[in-house]
């Protein structure tokens, strides 16, 4: 199995996507390492502050020196420049808000995973052409899980990433996983601002736990 094949394998099996943003690198580390013991193996930085970079290279050093198994990806990436800059700087996958097949096409090069954002059933099978593995769906609350149905249709065997308004509660990810999800992304849900600011690391944790526990009860049900 290939390490391009590895990740996408981990966050299917997983099922949910964290993504986090903090221009502090402690801060960054501590969310990160919680998220790990958690029990997730995938993590999304997100490219949403000025010298955002300049944490993402040494995170990526201290998952590789500290976080055995973790697979670091980038989001929020809108042209190739800033993928190649990201890619240098040890991203194991790309994920964007919109569909650009030339960042799809810095992602090819360095065989990592390619996740653009797509709203629309031609923008799904414009990026697979494109040679995205997987798309993701947002603002997911917005577009809802009757999209991702009715785009099974059409597709049985795309790959939806669904973000935006996604809930780590049993009913709400019931409702995704089961239009046929491949996996969704959290963000402030998994991070409330409170915690963090309380340095309660351990709830967060305790929150990550929950939501993968939720994740594979609903899927294998």
């Amino acid at each position: 199995m290939s390490r391009k094949e590895a990740i996408l394998k981990t966050l299917h099996e997983e099922g949910i996507l964290p993504l986090f943003y903090h221009g502090d690198l402690a801060v960054a580390k501590a969310v990160l390492k919680a998220s790990f013991d958690g029990g997730s193996r995938v993590f999304e930085f997100t490219n949403r502050g000025e010298g955002a970079i300049n944490v993402f290279r040494p995170l990526v050093e201290y998952a590789k020196a500290e976080l055995p198994g973790l697979y670091l990806g980038i989001g929020t990436v809108y042209d190739p420049a800033t993928a190649r800059d990201f890619v240098e700087s040890g991203a194991d996958f790309i994920v964007q808000p919109v569909f650009n097949p030339a960042v799809g096409q810095v992602c090819i090069e360095a065989d990592i995973p390619w996740f653009p954002g797509v709203s629309t059933l031609t923008e799904i099978y414009n990026a697979r052409v494109a040679g995205a593995d997987v798309v993701k769906l947002f603002p997911g609350d917005v577009l809802g899980s009757k999209f991702i149905k009715a785009i099974k249709g059409p597709m049985p065997d795309v790959k939806i990433v669904v973000t935006g308004g996604v809930k780590p509660t049993e009913e709400n990810l019931r409702e995704w996983f089961g239009a046929g999800a491949y996996g969704v992304g959290l963000g402030s849900n998994l991070f409330p601002k409170d915690l963090i600011e309380n340095g309660d690391f351990a709830s967060i944790s305790g929150l990550v736990s929950n939501c993968l526990a939720i994740a594979r009860t609903v899927r294998a049900s």
